[in-house]
């Protein structure tokens, strides 16, 4: 069995230093970059199953490189985790807007990000297991292929953007409430908060259209028929 790919992406050779130790000493086989430039190069040579980047870094900082990366077919697999010295909400937003998956605050104990690695490898294969293609209001979703189409053209969405639409679109006009998306699309032992939810339906609405998905106040979100 092939050993899962992590590229650490960061400008502080101590922390890649810590990180790159403690996910070799799991198994993973790992790959390090310090700029952005050097990250897409070894992504698209490697295609890691898991990208852990830093938000701040000169030239090409954390968030560019992202926006890069999800352009790059090959890797639309790919699951991008931010590591920032920064909390504030704006940062972690954008972060999330920018296509990633998580957003992981420094200092972080390598027991809790390695744990965390795991819980998002482990929910990334699950998501990817089934071959049914869903269709309803103009909109087709095929899991297999992992192509989404809009009235027959494509559309190019991350990773939970998919799997939040796969959800909603899975049973159209159910309500699903936050805790029942957060479990279905991130899992229970991965922390996210309420706000990444809203960032990629609103994601979600800027490339679909806002008609199909539907807040319910208070409850959560669906699918409208």
């Amino acid at each position: 069995m092939s050993k899962d790919k992590i590229l650490i992406v960061d400008d502080d050779e101590d922390i890649i230093d810590l990180l790159k130790y403690n996910l070799e000493k799991e198994d993973y086989e790992v790959f390090t970059a310090s700029n952005g430039a050097d990250a897409i190069k070894l992504a698209l040579e490697h295609v890691p199953n898991l990208v852990l980047l830093d938000v701040m870094m000169p030239g090409m900082d954390g968030v560019e490189t992202c926006v890069e990366l999800r352009t790059k077919d090959t890797l639309s697999n790919m699951l991008i985790v931010f590591l920032s010295a920064r909390g504030e909400d704006y940062s972690q937003i954008a972060g999330l807007e920018a296509g990633g998956d998580d957003y992981l605050t420094k200092p972080i104990k390598p027991r809790l990000l390695v744990s965390r690695v795991k819980a998002l490898l482990r929910r990334n294969v699950q998501s990817t297991e089934g071959n049914d293609v869903i269709e309803s209001s103009g909109i087709s979703l095929d899991r297999e292929k992992y192509l989404v189409y809009k009235d027959g053209e494509p559309l190019k969405l991350p990773r939970k953007e998919f799997e939040l639409l796969s959800l909603l679109l899975s049973k159209p006009g159910k309500v699903f409430d936050r805790n029942e998306i957060l479990d279905s699309v991130w899992g229970s032992d991965v922390m996210v908060g309420d706000r990444t939810i809203d960032v990629h339906i609103r994601k979600l609405r800027e490339k679909l259209g806002s008609e199909y998905l539907m807040t319910i106040k208070g409850v959560g979100y669906k699918f409208e028929v």
